[in-house]
């Protein structure tokens, strides 16, 4: 798990300055952190430093378990947004068959719905990774012409140590 620095509140604030904003987001000036802390307790509010690596710190007034609230909301919004895409690797041989072009090409449409990479590989064994570029391209785009997603191609057929590799993406 990473490391996430401790938020420091009202007495916790070493700084011997900081810029203060208030409870309405607006800006009150940069004040010694003592009297800060006075205008804090003053509104029945917390100081909470919000910026430490300024010079000087940014703190604000406000109370803390509303910032808590936001903060995880905050974090909650973010990992919502953040998709992790996974390579999917599919392979198919020169010999194989219609039927099973259509169920890779059918698992390949399915993963590209949901935003994943795939790899295709055309996997070479003996005398068949001697073969003709062009009959090789010419098998891959069997399945290719199968896909019933939109896709674009991320990363050209190329010659892989297992024999031709190309990347699909989400267009």
């Amino acid at each position: 798990m990473a490391y996430k620095p401790q938020t420091r509140i009202n007495e916790a604030i070493r700084s011997e300055e900081v810029r203060i904003i208030g409870p309405n987001a607006e800006n009150m000036g940069v004040m010694k952190t003592r009297d800060a802390l006075l205008k804090a307790r003053e509104m029945n509010l917390d100081l909470i430093e919000t910026s430490p690596n300024t010079n000087p710190p940014i703190a604000k007034i406000m109370d803390y378990g509303k910032f808590q609230y936001d903060e995880k909301k905050k974090a909650k919004v973010a990992k919502a947004k953040s998709h992790v895409t996974e390579t999917k690797v599919v392979q198919v041989k020169v010999g194989t068959g219609e039927h099973d072009l259509e169920l890779k090409a059918k698992n390949i449409s399915k993963w590209l719905k949901e935003g994943n990479r795939i790899k295709l590989d055309l996997f070479l064994i003996g005398r068949t990774k001697y073969m003709q570029i062009d009959f090789l391209k010419e098998r891959m785009d069997r399945v290719l012409h199968l896909i019933t997603e939109e896709y674009k191609v991320a990363d050209g057929p190329k010659k892989s140590p297992k024999g031709l590799t190309m990347v699909l993406e989400k267009k």
